[in-house]
């Protein structure tokens, strides 16, 4: 955590290609105003090419770190100073923090999921099967949460079936009481599913998009939830599908506020309410509504 000084302006940012589509800056904006804080967030784009010079200006005077989102997730591991044990583990970074020169690499994704699916009434069983589409940074995120919190059996469905097939022998252990596995969308255990988690881009800005055939959500128990880590559109395609099947869904709002808070306690030591993010999403989607541009 960099200290605080009221006299110089502190910045944070996120590195992302690309990053227009971002509610990110709306959040930290008015956590740095309800902490009192002077400083700013920008979101930038970033190609890939260009993430090591992004990632090595974090070291900087005043700049308190930043946010990683697609594609550099993965990729950003090597550039990095240390790793915390969730950062490690999951094989991806969505938080750096700038430590006196040092950068540190941590992993928020995981814990605001967790909390945003509490939020969303789902209760974390052992022995239950979970459905994960997608392979990236944010698939292995919903993978770790998925096995700590209750050695839940997770399924990795994604259009590149080997890169599935890398998460899954992450985490796979021939003594373990859980299985990984990754497997095409007709060979998931659609039927006993308790959630499904998209943790792809699919859907991202376009509202006719979606990672999933219908079909395979009408083979889903009436219990199960279907919850889609994008955020905007605020309705996919994926929720619509789902609802029209009577199953419930929730997108990817909740966890982005969660997340956000967690990264911005890590940078400033300040413990800003989660309704303060959430509050900030509220309003940037007011904002999009009455929009005429």
């Amino acid at each position: 955590m960099t200290v605080p000084d009221p006299a110089q302006p502190l910045r944070a940012y996120l590195f992302a290609d690309p990053a227009a589509h971002s509610l990110s800056p709306r959040m930290h904006r008015a956590a740095f105003a309800h902490a009192g804080l002077n400083g700013n967030y920008e979101a930038r784009q970033v190609p890939a090419p260009d993430l090591p010079a992004a990632v090595s200006s974090l070291r900087e005077t005043g700049v308190l770190g930043a946010n990683l989102s697609l594609p550099h997730k993965e990729t950003a591991l090597p550039l990095l100073d240390s790793l915390s044990k969730a950062a490690r583990s999951i094989g991806a970074v969505n938080t750096i923090v700038h430590r006196n020169g040092r950068l540190h690499g941590d992993n928020t994704d995981a814990p605001g999921l967790r909390q945003a699916l509490a939020d969303a009434g789902y209760t974390f069983e052992q022995g239950a099967d979970v459905i994960v589409l997608g392979a990236g940074g944010a698939a292995r995120a919903a993978v770790y949460t998925a096995l700590i919190m209750g050695e839940q059996n997770v399924w990795i469905v994604n259009r590149t079936l080997s890169r599935a097939q890398a998460i899954a022998h992450h985490w796979s252990a021939p003594d373990a009481d859980f299985q990984v596995a990754a497997v095409p969308a007709g060979s998931a255990p659609w039927t006993r599913a308790a959630l499904v988690i998209n943790a792809s881009s699919a859907g991202l800005n376009d509202p006719d998009q979606t990672p999933l055939d219908a079909t395979f959500l009408a083979r889903l128990p009436a219990g199960a939830l279907v919850y889609d880590m994008v955020y905007k559109p605020e309705e996919t395609r994926l929720m619509r599908d789902a609802r029209a099947h009577g199953l419930a869904a929730e997108n990817g709002l909740g966890m982005l506020a969660h997340q956000a808070r967690l990264a911005f306690q890590a940078w400033t030591g300040a413990d800003v309410p989660v309704e303060v993010f959430l509050g900030a999403l509220a309003a940037s989607g007011r904002a999009a509504a009455g929009s005429t541009g």
